[in-house]
């Protein structure tokens, strides 16, 4: 289905936010928004709605499997007023988020759907969940100057830590279980990105609530949202493997000619599977067996 405008989508879409879990995709650019697309389709999300400029195209037969609205992702502040609209008309729905050439795995996610991890994870009284934004970079930035190749993907195996979060509001008990999360090429790098954006957590998985808002640092305004696990044992997390990062260095003019490549000795050849990322801590089964 294919939209005029967001109020267009607002007035006539709605039906497509009736069940959950729904997935917002927002489009930066034109890089792998396809395989983007395709990936989430396959995870069993009810309906993928995908913000998008004009000049995108897609293949007819995907297209027709997608809700399109017209977006400007780039537009200072419009992915967290997006995201507000669709909580608003959707009370009571899990909802996940992320951007084009990023690509969401939870353990065991090649036999189990996300509505099956989400039913659980909703039993084990959980209204949102902590995803770690684990960097992409192709293997050869000659061969590939933007960064993106899905065969020859690396990804950081080590070099990843978590840090005590400020609490200015004296929020004590919610702010126990928060955390700063860094590592990979946004802490490699950290001299070419602002303090504000070398987190690599994000609370991409949600429930819907009126008054719910996101914030521009990847939180909402719900600070029980923001932990990464309720107080008696540890929860489920997932993992959003992306390329964003990646491309974002090699099209700043001031990085670009910085970096001739992003291996290290801590590369590793990403194998596209739950196990690889679960094997290095970077998602948690918690007590889903």
């Amino acid at each position: 289905m294919r939209y005029d405008s967001f109020s267009d989508f607002q007035k006539t879409g709605t039906a497509a936010l009736a069940k959950g879990p729904i997935a917002m995709i927002f489009i930066e650019d034109l890089v792998e928004v396809d395989t983007t697309v395709r990936h989430h389709l396959q995870l069993g999300f009810k309906s993928v709605l995908v913000f998008a400029p004009d000049a995108m195209t897609l293949p007819r037969a995907l297209e027709e499997k997608i809700h399109r609205i017209p977006f400007d992702a780039r537009a200072s502040g419009a992915v967290p007023a997006a995201v507000d609209k669709i909580n608003d008309l959707a009370p009571g729905i899990w909802m996940y988020y992320c951007y084009n050439a990023e690509y969401l795995y939870f353990p065991f996610c090649e036999t189990r759907t996300i509505g099956e991890m989400l039913a659980y994870h909703t039993e084990e009284r959980r209204d949102a969940m902590l995803t770690y934004v684990v960097d992409l970079y192709a293997a050869d930035l000659n061969e590939h100057p933007n960064a993106v190749n899905l065969e020859s993907a690396h990804m950081d195996k080590s070099g990843y830590y978590a840090a005590s979060r400020p609490d200015p509001d004296n929020h004590n008990h919610p702010k126990e279980r928060q955390l700063d999360f860094f590592g990979g090429l946004r802490w490699r790098y950290e001299e070419h990105i602002a303090p504000t954006r070398r987190k690599i957590d994000r609370i991409a998985i949600f429930k819907s609530k009126p008054e719910l808002r996101m914030r521009d640092d990847h939180t909402f305004s719900d600070q029980e949202y923001n932990t990464y696990a309720c107080p008696w044992h540890h929860n489920l997390t997932a993992a959003i493997c992306s390329f964003r990062t990646a491309k974002a260095l090699k099209h700043n003019p001031g990085s670009t000619f910085d970096i001739d490549t992003f291996k290290w000795h801590n590369s590793t050849p990403f194998q596209w599977h739950s196990q690889q990322l679960l094997d290095l801590g970077l998602m948690e089964p918690g007590q889903w067996f």
